[in-house]
């Protein structure tokens, strides 16, 4: 089987002692294109690092909102410049977060709508983080979709995914119908995910992506652990199990979908 972990953070400090190793055991598991997301400008910076060290790694880069504080003049120069290497596949991760008091509801805002603006000036979907803030969100995307939709430089594109989606099944519809991607991470695997679960079944498969949010969100039976991209293949089988078809079908229908959203292609 081949997958594909569509946000894993290989950038962040938890990876530094044994980087290689995670990369390669994700290679062994079948997993052959891995997407890093930027949380700000220096984390962006080592997406696109991993990238050119890594053939499997490609990069998305962006501040997160609960970084917002650190937005200054030359970050959206800075990401406009990042955007031009071929391995910059994507806008993220940014949206809005309440959940985390790290940033004030209006500042989240105000760097969410620059780097939705930079999403449409360079044609690269959106990797969309949200906690506690889709009153707020979808009406920012849905605005921002329209534009989207309307661009010449965007058409036959999607806009982008909703990261590790832990939202109602109206909302999922919803932004499906804007054209995002749903993302589906390990806690469709807990036992307790009821509701997750109950979402992921009743959407298409045609609408999703894996991921694992690595090093966050272990999937069962690693709950508790740092996370890594070779595990996307237990939140794969939680899908296929859900919306009772074969591994093969799924594995193939998500691998499409990730090779449509970024315009990477898989190798094997």
């Amino acid at each position: 089987m081949v997958y594909q972990d569509t946000h894993c953070h290989l950038n962040l400090n938890q990876f530094d002692n044994d980087l290689e190793q995670v990369i390669q055991r994700a290679q062994q598991q079948g997993v052959n294109r891995i997407l890093v997301p930027g949380i700000d400008m220096e984390t962006s910076r080592r997406a696109v690092e991993l990238s050119e060290k890594f053939d499997p790694v490609f990069a998305a880069i962006g501040v997160h909102p609960n970084n917002a504080t650190s937005w200054e003049t030359g970050s959206l120069p800075g990401l406009r410049e990042l955007c031009s290497h071929p391995k910059v596949v994507a806008i993220g991760e940014i949206g809005l977060d309440y959940y985390r008091d790290f940033a004030e509801p209006t500042l989240q805002m105000e760097i969410f709508t620059s780097q939705l603006d930079l999403a449409l000036e360079t044609s690269k979907p959106v990797v969309i983080h949200n906690r506690n803030a889709l009153h707020d969100l979808m009406p920012i995307l849905s605005e921002w979709v329209s534009r989207w939709h309307r661009s010449d430089k965007t058409q036959g594109k999607k806009p982008g995914v909703l990261h590790a989606f832990d939202g109602d099944l109206e909302s999922a519809i919803q932004a499906i119908n804007f054209g995002f991607y749903i993302g589906v991470a390990g806690p469709v695997t807990f036992s307790n995910a009821k509701e997750r679960q109950r979402v992921t079944k009743a959407i298409p498969l045609q609408a999703m992506i894996a991921e694992t949010d690595a090093p966050y969100l272990a999937p069962h039976p690693f709950r508790g652990k740092r996370n890594e991209p070779a595990w996307v293949s237990l939140v794969v089988q939680k899908i296929s199990t859900l919306k009772g078809l074969s591994l093969e079908e799924t594995t193939l229908t998500l691998v499409d979908n990730g090779n449509y959203l970024f315009g990477w292609r898989s190798s094997d």
